[in-house]
């Protein structure tokens, strides 16, 4: 059976090397979307990568360095922080907000057939999570889960503490990583007519937005 080169601790990146630090490179997104971070090898990585562990080790400390970079660049590629809060600031208006944020994930989810990897990536983190996630959750996960949950409190009139909230962001953004994580094969398959191409990015977009405020309306009315 193949070996995972790993060490543990993993190697520290030299200084000069992290401040350069690049993008991952395209290979091992393609290794960890197939098989997963704890199935996924060093060897097979530096393989299809055409490079080796000494590289592995300079520029990311190791394999565990490099899936975090490599989750990093998913999340990035899904929507980045920094495109979150442009979308919501750009308008007064909750709905208006919300349609924002709906659009960005559908313009997502109909973007390159290639980014498909990226996203399957994080399928695999959504259902068995690494250590690599929590370590980066303050930067990736939690701060978009911010926004998100600012923009549902308003729409709801209630406290983002407020438990009606948490689950009517899980109830709004449900759809949106079904679709990210899902095979497109198979949502063809099931639903032929479901189209998720780029021109269908605007109509996607739409639906995803009445639909999340035909929920949070009624929700609303309900309190």
């Amino acid at each position: 059976m193949p070996t995972r080169t790993r060490t543990r601790p993993p190697p520290q990146p030299r200084a000069e090397g992290k401040a350069t630090r690049p993008h991952p490179p395209h290979a091992p997104s393609h290794v960890f979307a197939e098989h997963g971070f704890d199935r996924a090898t060093g060897e097979e990585i530096t393989r299809r990568a055409k490079t080796n562990v000494a590289a592995i080790n300079y520029h990311f400390g190791g394999i565990d360095g490099l899936y975090a970079a490599v989750i990093k660049d998913a999340h990035d590629r899904l929507v980045t922080v920094e495109e979150l809060s442009a979308a919501v600031d750009g308008t007064s208006d909750p709905k208006a907000k919300l349609a924002a944020v709906m659009h960005l994930f559908a313009r997502a989810i109909t973007g390159p057939a290639d980014s498909s990897r990226y996203f399957r990536v994080l399928g695999r983190e959504i259902l068995t999570p690494s250590p690599a996630l929590k370590k980066l959750d303050e930067q990736l996960r939690l701060p978009k889960a911010r926004i998100v949950k600012k923009l549902v409190a308003d729409l709801l009139s209630l406290p983002e503490s407020h438990p009606a909230v948490a689950r009517a962001c899980i109830s709004v953004m449900a759809p949106c990583l079904l679709m990210l994580i899902a095979d497109p094969t198979s949502i063809k398959r099931i639903f032929p007519n479901f189209k998720l191409t780029a021109t269908d990015a605007q109509t996607l977009g739409d639906h995803l937005t009445q639909f999340a405020l035909a929920g949070l309306t009624a929700m609303a009315e309900q309190r």
